[in-house]
């Protein structure tokens, strides 16, 4: 069988059409390939910004939080302290040696106490250092700052928590994220009880915190401006790859449960 003439033009046409178009195609392929991954790039240090950023403002907060509380305890307690040993011993009659002998030793155990609480005050000052020792440290020493003001019954369970495992950058964030969740009770729930768990399981960390509040329509509050405190809950956990469910009614209390892959 012979091919003709006009067959074999149209064979070597196309064969050179298939040499033309394939390099082209490979062309086009390698300038999208390094541009989805210039792209990737980009927005992967646009993200390792954003943390860098947010992290940077949480800890802001951390330590803003921590003077705050510094401040509330230098004016409610040790102020008071104070003040008490100060009219005690202005009260003091010398030339009654038996009332002024109390009188010293009351004010020796309110100097006592004094000291201790300043003591208190200089590990709290330290608050990246708390968190460097662990979160669960850091989250039960500031419930026992709470638990002083004598207004709410905390309950914390961390049986099935040993440590977080993770870096010091997301226990900062969590540990803010906790802080966040607390002031949104003390300041709006009108609570007396705070329940809080930590909890391993399988390969995350969850941080359920639970009052017996007056509650609140979630809808209702993402939707208010009133809610920037817990999008801002929802941002951070997101940001360090997690998730947040917010549960809550009015009358029935609340409930923010956080979960962190590690």
């Amino acid at each position: 069988m012979q091919i003709s003439s006009e067959e074999i033009i149209f064979l070597i046409g196309l064969t050179s059409l298939i040499f033309l178009i394939a390099p082209l195609f490979l062309i086009i392929y390698v300038v999208s390939y390094n541009r989805k991954k210039k792209k990737h790039q980009e927005e992967k240090l646009l993200l390792q910004k954003t943390f860098e950023n947010e992290l940077l403002k949480t800890q802001i907060e951390v330590q803003e939080q921590t003077l705050k509380t510094i401040a509330y305890d230098l004016h409610d307690n040790i102020g008071q302290l104070l003040s008490i040993t100060s009219i005690t011993l202005s009260s003091i009659d010398l030339t009654n040696k038996d009332k002024s002998a109390e009188k010293l030793a009351f004010v020796e155990d309110l100097t006592m106490r004094s000291v201790k609480e300043v003591k208190a005050l200089s590990r709290l000052l330290h608050g990246e250092e708390l968190v460097n020792r662990g979160l669960a440290a850091a989250i039960e020493f500031e419930l026992e700052w709470l638990q002083r003001s004598d207004k709410f019954t905390i309950n914390l369970d961390k049986q099935n928590f040993v440590a977080f495992g993770g870096d010091n950058s997301k226990e900062t964030i969590i540990f803010r994220l906790f802080q966040e969740i607390i002031n949104n009770i003390i300041q709006h729930a009108k609570a007396t009880e705070i329940f809080i768990t930590l909890a391993q399981i399988e390969n995350s960390f969850k941080l359920t915190i639970r009052d017996n509040g007056q509650g609140f329509d979630v809808d209702e509050a993402l939707r208010k401006r009133s809610g920037m405190g817990l999008h801002n809950i929802v941002k951070r956990a997101t940001m360090i790859g997690g998730t947040t469910s917010i549960h809550s009614t009015p009358g029935s209390g609340s409930e923010i449960v956080v979960n962190i892959p590690y």
